[in-house]
């Protein structure tokens, strides 16, 4: 066995500084609090490199005593409890006394300090080591600055986030801050540049910096107590929804948290409301009694443990649904002019019709979450018909009459195949005025969306390789002109001829859209579309992306991009639907291309334009499709279907039982 070694302070102190500090906003997080309790009303945030290389809160509470300057490094030392009995009625936001001494360990520090009437004074920290206490400048309140995070923990650094991803975690954090404290002014600089700001004017002017001022008014405004228990803030209507989690905001006891208690209480609530990937918007504050909650559960404080997980989550239930369904408790509930809905109202106008609505919106779906916008196109582009090949008759559009509006009349069974696959790109993508496929066209498998057989690969999909020398192998005829059945060697090959020449098709308009160069559409009038704090950055850091794809997307001020060109394949997409769902989850965005987003339609195309089952082939078609396989067995549809089946000479004999 190995000695077991005392560790020095130097080392378990690097490692207990991991557990409270992980990440930039973690350090922005601990020092914001420390302003809070320390009765601040103005703070001020600066961050470089997305926190890496700056950290600097500014604040005006009541400063730290000149004697307790070199102690507020030390771990463990803090003002805000002294006795155990403290922890069971914590009502500061930070009480363990390692936030501070964690970040000092990790960083370099710079502490400047000033209290009522006494002079100002600062103290450095790096390494932990802290120190002399000399006089310094500063009119009041505190200053701490924080220089290069992790500097000493190269492990831990290499760990972090591109400088982007950490300022826009740093962001979302500190427009919480704001939102839960709306009688505090922040303001808060990303490199040199102002980014948020807010005047301690109240809840609605701290909802409006964040969110505009528009959102209020999709809101309710409660203010509701029940058993005990105090609920107040801000919830969407019934017909509020945002694309994912980051609008949703829960304070308890002035502390915001993650908790899922409450989380599935609200969700629940709006269960009856919300469609498939809407999220509800809210920006709640609980009050409970110190006594029933436990905040001492992990070192970010980012969830606390309540001894009755029941009872808060059926007070928080009846609260949001009565105010939701309009029962006659919410009058109680909801102040300042909102409104909640009767009964009737809530059943026949909210969620009821936009899910009838929804049901009756037939558009292709995703491929079971493989990447967010390989599903958008067909989901939101005003569905229209492709213009067919293999010499089908253009039908005049004045003699359509009603069956406009209907699924276009398309040739099953084309009568000349052409199996050299001249069909163009300019067929996938030209459109016309009638009606496009859906869904619930019979051409398109049920289980259509959920092909996920493939890898995307060097721009299309490439599946596993099954080769065999097609060159040797022998057409030994068909079953119900649907199989092709081949020799070779010992193995019986089934070919799917609608699943063989769809798979070819499909295979040849992707490579063939991937090669063009993509043609932009510019609007008439530009699309501004609005994004919260944490969206932001995650746009900025796509825009190279959505530009290569064809679309001509600009920063228009803050919290907001501009888009002025689309790509021609997409020209008349529904763009504020598009980009909603881009931001449905804001980490999982590839990088894709545009012909990967044309995926489904592609696909639908190639379905369209293929040989279909139970239609008699020529003997030159029949060579000539088996000649384009080149003799890979291992390919499978769009759909996700296999190409072809072999049966080997051994599989057979087993079942006339020639062999066991």
């Amino acid at each position: 066995m190995r000695k077991i070694n005392i560790l020095s302070k130097n080392i378990y102190n690097r490692i207990a500084a991991g557990e409270v500090i992980d990440r930039p906003y973690s350090a922005v997080k601990e020092l914001i609090e420390n302003s809070l309790d320390a009765g601040a009303d103005s703070i001020e945030i600066y961050i470089e490199k997305g926190g890496k290389q700056l950290i600097r809160v500014i604040d005006n509470g009541c400063g730290i005593e000149r004697d307790d300057m070199r102690a507020a490094f030390l771990p463990h030392a803090t003002s805000k409890i002294a006795t155990a009995e403290d922890l069971d009625y914590i009502k500061t936001l930070g009480f363990r006394g390692e936030a501070l001494a964690s970040i000092s360990v990790i960083s370099k520090v710079e502490l400047i300090s000033v209290t009522d009437g006494n002079s100002a004074y600062k103290v450095d920290c790096e390494d932990g080591k802290v120190g002399e206490i000399v006089p310094a400048a500063l009119e009041m309140g505190t200053q701490i600055t924080v220089r290069n995070l992790f500097y000493n923990t190269p492990v831990r650094a290499r760990f972090m986030k591109p400088d982007k991803k950490e300022e826009a975690d740093v962001t979302a954090f500190v427009s919480r801050y704001i939102l839960g404290n709306p009688y505090v002014s922040f303001k808060y600089f990303v490199d040199g540049r102002l980014v948020l700001q807010s005047y301690g004017g109240g809840s609605a002017e701290a909802m409006a910096q964040i969110y505009g001022a528009k959102v209020l008014s999709q809101c309710y405004t409660l203010d509701a107590e029940r058993d005990g228990i105090k609920i107040r803030g801000f919830i969407g209507n019934q017909n509020f929804f945002k694309a994912n989690k980051t609008y949703q905001s829960l304070f308890l006891n002035g502390r915001y948290i993650v908790n899922n208690t409450v989380a599935t209480a609200i969700s629940q609530a709006y269960a009856s409301y919300t469609m498939k990937r809407q999220f509800p918007f809210y920006v709640l504050f609980i009050d409970v009694p110190a006594d029933i909650v436990d905040v001492n559960v992990h070192p970010s404080k980012a969830d606390v443990r309540f001894v009755d997980n029941k009872f808060i989550f059926g007070v928080v239930y009846s609260v949001i649904s009565s105010i939701l369904d309009g029962t006659a408790r919410a009058a109680e509930f909801v102040v300042n002019g909102n409104e909640a809905p009767s009964p009737s109202e809530s059943v026949s106008g909210g969620a009821g019709e936009a899910v009838k609505n929804a049901q009756t919106d037939s558009s292709v779906q995703a491929n079971g979450g493989e990447a967010e916008l390989q599903r958008l196109i067909e989901k939101y582009k005003p569905q229209k018909a492709i213009k067919t090949s293999f010499n089908e008759p253009e039908q005049a559009e004045n003699s359509r009459g009603a069956a406009e509006r209907s699924v276009p009349a398309i040739e099953e069974k084309p009568r000349f195949f052409n199996p050299t696959l001249d069909l163009t790109i300019d067929d996938f993508a030209t459109v016309d005025k009638r009606s496009v496929m859906s869904v619930s066209d019979n051409t398109v498998p049920p289980d259509f969306s959920k092909s996920a057989a493939y890898e995307i690969e060097s721009g299309y999909f490439a599946a596993k390789q099954q080769k065999i020398e097609f060159e040797s192998c022998k057409y030994k005829g068909n079953f119900f002109n649907t199989y092709l059945i081949y020799e070779y060697g010992d193995n019986a090959y089934l070919i799917d001829q609608h699943a063989a020449h769809e798979r070819l098709i499909y295979d040849s308009l992707r490579k063939k859209l991937a090669e063009r160069s993509i043609a932009r559409q510019l609007l008439l009038v530009p699309y501004i579309f609005e994004t919260n704090p944490s969206e932001t950055p995650f746009i900025e850091g796509k825009i190279p992306l959505l530009r290569s794809m064809g679309f001509g997307i600009s920063p228009f001020g803050t919290g907001a991009f501009r888009i002025d060109e689309v790509p021609v394949d997409l020209q008349e997409i529904d763009i504020e639907k598009f980009f909603a769902e881009i931001l449905e989850n804001i980490d999982g965005l590839k990088e894709i291309k545009l012909e990967d987003i044309l995926k489904d339609k592609i696909a639908m195309t190639a379905c369209k334009h293929a040989i279909k089952g139970g239609m008699r082939l020529t003997e030159s078609e029949i060579k000539a499709l088996f000649k384009m396989l080149d003799g890979d067995t291992g390919l499978k549809c769009p759909h996700g279907r296999p190409v072809c089946v072999t049966l080997s000479k051994r599989d057979i004999e087993k079942m006339f039982k020639r062999i066991v």
